[in-house]
C-alpha cells in the first residue's frame, strides 16, 4: 500500500501529517496530486468521505515557498459556514510548523472585524462565495497575488444559488491561476461553468456519482405517515445499542424542530439540532459537543450532507426522504467513511416511494426493505404538511377543463403547428431524467419477466 512517504512532502508538513494520524492517502488523494503539482485546471469528481481537503491541500502545501504579500496566495470557496470553519482548520494543522497566515470568512458575523483581518494580510483565504465577493466589491480583498483557486463542493455551491456571486469573483479574478474544482456530482450547470472559466481541466474521477458507499448497510422501513415515523424512530434508537453517534435528516427546518421535541421528551439531552435559523455560534457549539461525544446525535437538514467530516458516525436516519435523488447520496455519505462501516437507514412513506425507486435506479441497486417492528405504534392521524402534498399531488393530477364561456377558440391564422425545426424547445433536465427512469424501469421489468 502506498503511504505519503511516498509523495515526497517538506518535512515540515510531512511532520504534521503524522502528528494528525495519517499514514495511507485515499485514491483521490493518489490521483490528484500529480495533476495539481502539474499546475494545469483541474476537475476532481469523487463523492462525500473521500478525503477531498486533503486532496488538494497537500500539493498545494508541497510546493509552499515564503512570500511577502498581504493579498492571499490560495483562495478555497466553499458551499458553508461550517465547512469554511473545518477547511481553515485543516489548513491551520497543516501548517502548524510553517509560516503560513490562514482565515476564514463568512457571512452572519460582523464583516468589519473580517476587514481589520485581511488588512494584516493573508496567504490562504477560505470563505463562503457570497462574503469573499462582498469583500472583494469593497476592495478590501484584493487577487492580485492569487496563485490558485480552489472551488470545493462546487455543485453544492450552485444549488445553493450561489452562481451570480460565484461569476463577480471569477471576473474580478483577472489574473493567470491556476483552477481546482472538487465536485461530487457532475451536472450542466457545472459543465458550463468549466466551458466559460476554467482551461482544458483534466479530469480525475474517482466514481461515478450513484455509485453506492459498499461499506454502508442501507435498510428500509415501509410506514404510512410522519407520526407513525416519529414512533419507529423512538423505537430504532431505543433498541438499537450500536447507534452510538447519528445524523437523522428530515427536508425543512420547521421539522427539525418538531422531531427535535419528540426526542427530547424520550432521550432528554441526548440529541442537538442543527438548521439554518440557528445563530452560527449555536450551531458550531452543538457540532462541537457532538464531535467530542456529548451528544448521541443531531436532527438537521441537508445542511449537514455535504462536506462536514464528522467523524465516526454510526448510523444516518432518513426521517423524511431526500427531493433529490444525488442528495441521499450525500446524507449517507455521512457514514462509513475512512474505512469504517455504517447503517444508512430510511424510512418510506407512500408518497416518497418514487424518489426511493428514482435513487435505486441512480446506484443501480435495490435497498432492502424490513419489515417494520410489531411494537411501533400505527397512528392514523396525518399531519398538516402531508395533508397539503396529497392535496398538491390530486391537484396536478386533475385534468383542466376545456370550453365554457371564457373560452375561444384561435383563429385560423393564428392556430399554428409546432413541427420542431431549429426552434424546438430542449428537453429541460428533469424531463430528460424521467425519461432516463422510464426507460431503466422497463429494462428492469423486462429481466424480470
Amino acid at each position: 500500500m502506498k503511504t505519503f512517504l511516498e509523495f515526497d512532502l517538506p518535512k515540515s508538513l510531512q511532520k504534521a501529517l503524522d502528528e494528525l494520524g495519517f499514514v495511507q492517502p485515499t485514491p483521490i488523494q493518489e490521483k490528484s496530486h500529480s495533476v495539481i503539482l502539474s499546475g494545469r485546471d483541474m476537475m476532481g469528481i469523487a463523492q462525500t468521505g473521500t478525503g477531498k481537503t486533503l486532496a488538494y491541500l497537500l500539493p498545494l502545501l508541497k510546493q509552499w515557498k515564503f512570500q511577502d504579500n498581504e493579498s492571499p496566495r490560495v483562495v478555497i470557496l466553499v458551499p458553508t459556514r461550517e465547512l469554511v470553519v473545518q477547511v481553515a482548520a485543516e489548513v491551520e494543522k497543516l501548517t502548524k510548523y510553517m509560516s503560513v497566515k490562514t482565515l476564514g470568512i463568512y457571512g452572519g458575523v460582523n464583516i468589519n472585524t473580517q476587514r481589520k483581518n485581511l488588512a494584516m494580510g493573508v496567504d490562504i483565504l477560505v470563505g463562503t462565495p457570497g462574503r469573499v465577493m462582498d469583500l472583494g466589491l469593497d476592495g478590501v480583498l484584493r487577487f492580485d497575488c492569487l496563485q490558485k483557486l480552489v472551488i470545493d463542493e462546487f455543485d453544492e455551491i450552485l444549488n445553493l444559488g450561489f452562481r451570480t456571486q460565484l461569476t463577480s469573483i471569477l471576473s474580478m479574478m483577472r489574473g493567470k491561476k491556476q483552477n481546482i474544482l472538487f465536485s461530487a456530482t457532475m451536472t450542466e450547470e457545472v459543465d458550463a461553468m468549466l466551458d466559460e472559466y476554467f482551461e482544458f481541466p483534466e479530469e480525475v474521477s474517482l466514481a461515478a456519482s450513484g455509485t453506492p458507499l459498499e461499506q454502508i448497510e442501507q435498510l428500509i422501513y415501509k410506514v404510512p405517515n410522519f407520526l407513525t415515523k416519529l414512533n419507529a424512530l423512538k423505537h430504532i434508537i431505543a433498541t438499537t445499542e450500536t447507534m452510538e453517534r447519528v445524523l437523522i435528516f428530515v427536508n425543512n427546518k420547521r421539522i427539525v424542530e418538531l422531531v427535535s421535541d419528540t426526542l427530547e421528551e424520550a432521550f432528554p439531552g441526548e440529541f442537538g439540532v442543527i438548521h439554518s435559523n440557528k445563530s452560527q455560534n449555536y450551531r458550531l457549539n452543538t457540532m462541537a459537543a457532538f464531535q467530542r461525544g456529548e451528544l448521541r446525535g443531531l436532527v438537521t437538514t441537508d445542511i449537514m450532507a455535504r462536506g462536514l467530516d464528522i467523524s465516526d458516525i454510526t448510523h444516518v436516519i432518513n426521517l423524511q426522504f431526500t427531493t433529490e435523488p444525488e442528495k441521499y447520496m450525500h446524507r449517507i455519505g455521512r457514514t462509513g467513511r475512512a474505512d469504517k462501516t455504517g447503517i444508512a437507514i430510511s424510512l418510506v412513506s407512500p408518497s416518497e416511494e418514487e424518489i426511493k425507486e428514482e435513487v435505486e435506479l441512480l446506484m443501480n441497486t435495490e435497498i432492502k426493505v424490513v419489515p417494520l417492528p410489531e411494537e411501533v405504534k400505527i397512528e392514523e392521524r396525518y399531519l398538516d404538511f402531508e395533508k397539503e402534498k396529497k392535496k398538491m399531488k390530486f391537484l396536478l393530477k386533475t385534468p383542466k377543463k376545456e370550453g365554457g364561456e371564457a373560452f375561444h377558440k384561435k383563429k385560423d391564422k393564428n392556430a399554428k403547428v409546432n413541427l420542431g425545426g431549429p426552434g424546438k424547445r430542449k428537453p429541460r433536465k428533469t424531463e430528460s431524467r424521467n425519461r432516463n427512469i422510464e426507460r431503466k424501469r422497463d429494462e428492469k421489468r423486462k429481466k424480470k419477466e
